[in-house]
């Protein structure tokens, strides 16, 4: 099943990660923090020149260094070289740009009113970096979910700790070899390993600790940064559903969903994690979207250069679990099914006729397994939604203002999009983020300098005039009747 390109890349990040065996020099976290921390106060990250000039060598490293980054990308995840770059350097890049384009008025002072009884003043927002920063990112996008939040963390002026994902080996050494190399290393450190050398940067003193990843550690993580009352920022996960409607023209609705859910194959935090077909859409739909696997992977998806495959064995054990469960279970199958454990290779799969208690609705299935749960109207939907978890995204497809209306306004998730999954992350002034259980906190352009900065409250009052002097004691009748009529 394995292509001549998948061999030529897998060859290409060995060589990449025998040279940083060499290169890379592990250094413990404890260490490196302090010496992070050290950089930071003496003010070097400050001044928007340092940040700036950080931001240029982010991208230049991402643009010299793409074919390198897909081929650590393909061997971890079997990913293409299109979708590397369309979903993780380039998505990095054009982070880096928009940054660039607006740092300096998303960084500028700004002024407030001040209230006439404190006049004459002046009152203004500074924003200020937190400090020294902690970025754990996961193995499904490794070096977009990794660099997105490092753009956010030096265009702030902070300093950082990249904690690399152990389960993308190769995405990790190449991360570990270069970002030391392009950029300020007294400010910017690669840590990595496993748990251990996690749960040993949980214990140091961060200003921020910025998580992607699954609901279970996103609770460790948190626990550990309650104890020096360290801001967090969760990026969780979820079932995120797909509503289709009828009236929606089911076979455009089926591309984009086959597109957003087997990108990556499944493993994706934002993809569609199951259909709720209303009324009498499923059967069209499951025709569609038969048809459109078939268009972008081709009859047999195994020897497709363009999918990808599970990251490891445990994952693929539990996706497979997870399908035998629901095969006993009644579920039909509509296309797909096929896996190879060897190549943890698992074909793009749907379900028809779901039961909503089945195994594979009761967790996120970070995988390429599509559940079709069928509801009589939009209410039944709305209510399916809503007594569970708040998802990361929902997603509506339909041709009903007023649909779109209620899902807006009587459902509650990280971001609502219309007509097509995953896109809202490449619009630079959407803020990504979950609620709920699906995470906390929010980033991407301008929001990413909220997160990894602090807004400073800053008011100036001239010591020249005191009018004052009305508030101080003693509190006279005439001091009273002036409190209580300005106040």
């Amino acid at each position: 099943m394995t292509t001549t390109p998948r061999t030529t890349a897998t060859t290409a990040t060995t060589a990449i990660t025998t040279t940083t065996a060499i290169t890379t020099t592990a250094t413990a976290p404890a260490a490196t923090v302090t010496r992070l921390r050290t950089a930071f106060a003496t003010g070097r990250t400050r001044p928007t020149a340092w940040r700036k000039a950080q931001l240029r060598s982010l991208r230049d490293l991402l643009t010299t260094h793409r074919a390198e980054f897909a081929a650590a990308l393909h061997a971890d995840l079997g990913k293409n070289g299109t979708e590397a770059h369309l979903t993780e350097t380039g998505f990095v890049v054009n982070e880096i740009d928009h940054t660039l384009r607006h740092l300096g008025r998303w960084l500028r002072p700004r002024r407030v009113p001040v209230p006439v009884s404190l006049a004459p003043a002046r009152a203004r927002t500074v924003r200020e970096p937190l400090g020294t920063v902690l970025i754990i990112s996961p193995w499904n996008y490794p070096v977009m979910l990794a660099l997105a939040p490092l753009v956010g963390a030096l265009a702030a002026g902070n300093c950082a700790v990249i904690k690399p994902s152990e389960l993308a080996p190769a995405t990790s050494a190449l991360l570990a070899d270069l970002l030391p190399r392009a950029l300020d290393p007294e400010a910017v450190a690669v840590v990595e390993g496993g748990v251990p050398e996690t749960t040993d940067l949980l214990e140091q003193p961060f200003d921020h600790i910025f998580y992607t990843g699954n609901g279970t550690v996103g609770r460790v993580v948190m626990a550990a940064a309650a104890r020096r009352l360290t801001p967090v920022t969760l990026e969780l996960g979820g079932k995120s559903p797909a509503v289709v409607e009828p009236g929606a023209d089911l076979r455009a609705a089926a591309r984009r969903i086959a597109w957003g859910k087997f990108m990556n194959a499944g493993q994706s935090c934002t993809a569609p994690d199951y259909v709720l077909a209303i009324g009498d859409t499923a059967p069209a739909l499951e025709r569609h979207l038969t048809t459109a696997i078939q268009e972008m992977f081709g009859t047999d998806p195994a020897a497709s250069a363009d999918y990808g495959r599970v990251v490891n064995d445990r994952h693929f054990d539990r996706l497979l679990t997870l399908l035998d469960r629901d095969g006993d279970g009644g579920a039909r199958l509509v296309t797909g099914g096929e896996h190879d454990r060897t190549t943890r290779y698992l074909a793009p799969t749907v379900l028809a006729d779901v039961d909503p208690d089945a195994p594979v609705m009761r967790e996120e299935i970070f995988g390429p397994i599509l559940p079709i749960v069928r509801v009589p109207d939009l209410d039944a939907a709305i209510a399916f939604i809503t007594a569970r978890d708040k998802p990361l995204a929902l997603y509506g497809f339909t041709a009903s203002r007023h649909a779109k209306h209620r899902l807006t306004t009587e459902t509650s998730s990280g971001a609502l999009a219309f007509g097509v999954p995953n896109a809202h992350l490449t619009v630079p002034g959407l803020p990504f983020g979950g609620v709920g259980e699906s995470g906390l906190g929010r980033y991407h352009g301008a929001h990413s300098i909220d997160t990894f900065s602090h807004t400073k409250a800053v008011l100036d009052k001239p010591l020249l005039l005191d009018p004052l002097r009305a508030v101080y004691p003693p509190y006279t009748p005439t001091k009273a009747r002036l409190l209580r009529r300005f106040l």
